[in-house]
């Protein structure tokens, strides 16, 4: 059966993905038949992006054979949302890891994630389906994240942290480490911003920033 390889959503961070996902998939073996497209919702207008050919996401859910899909966009609704309809379709994620990404001992990681260059994933961490870790982003031992969870470049998450669905880490934030029988949690669509350093738990929905990281407000910014 014929397999077709899409990355959905073409801007910055889809341009980043699919060169990853060719390196992926031109190690598979050569008696497949393998295609791979950015795919774009409602059409772009532009036949191909950086020499990768584009088609709607219609088109794809509709091509015959196996469909398997990426979602490289970063806000997490939006990959929640598409990854149902492409499974309701019968189409089926992936995950992009690049080359060097490093991936210790007994880890599990749901499908649909992108782990990109200089990535590490140490030992004993579970993480949730549509995944993004943005180069040199790090999770630790021992550590839980949700679905739909955004890494940032240069996200330092320590051993025993939970994070849960939707929540946002900013770029250079740092968590630091949990205890095995009181993590630090980070809750549902919590933020975390550029830079802080998170040295207690977030609650749900919370925006976080600064060094100690404390929920945002004009205030906290004059101080």
């Amino acid at each position: 059966m014929k397999k077709y390889f899409g990355i959905i959503g073409a801007g910055g961070y889809g341009r980043e993905v699919i060169p990853l996902a060719k390196a992926m998939i031109s190690k598979l073996p050569a008696s497949e038949s393998l295609d791979l497209y950015f795919v774009v919702e409602g059409g772009g207008g532009e036949e191909a992006i950086n020499g990768y050919p584009v088609i709607s996401l219609e088109a794809f859910l509709a091509l015959p054979g196996e469909r398997l899909f990426n979602i490289a966009i970063g806000a997490s609704d939006a990959r929640e949302r598409i990854s149902a309809v492409c499974e309701s379709q019968g189409a089926r994620a992936f995950s992009v890891i690049a080359g060097n990404t490093v991936i210790l001992d007994n880890n599990e990681i749901a499908e649909g994630a992108v782990l990109s260059p200089f990535v590490t994933i140490t030992s004993n961490a579970k993480i949730g389906k549509h995944f993004h870790a943005n180069i040199y982003s790090y999770v630790a031992h021992d550590c839980v994240i949700g679905d739909f969870v955004t890494f940032a470049p240069g996200v330092k998450c320590n051993g025993n942290v939970v994070i849960e669905d939707h929540a946002y880490i900013g770029t250079g934030a740092s968590i630091i480490q949990g205890k095995p029988s009181r993590p630090l949690t980070i809750g549902r669509g919590a933020i975390v911003g550029m830079g802080a350093v998170v040295t207690k738990s977030v609650p749900a929905g919370v925006t976080v920033v600064g060094n100690p990281a404390r929920p945002f407000s004009r205030e906290a910014l004059r101080k």
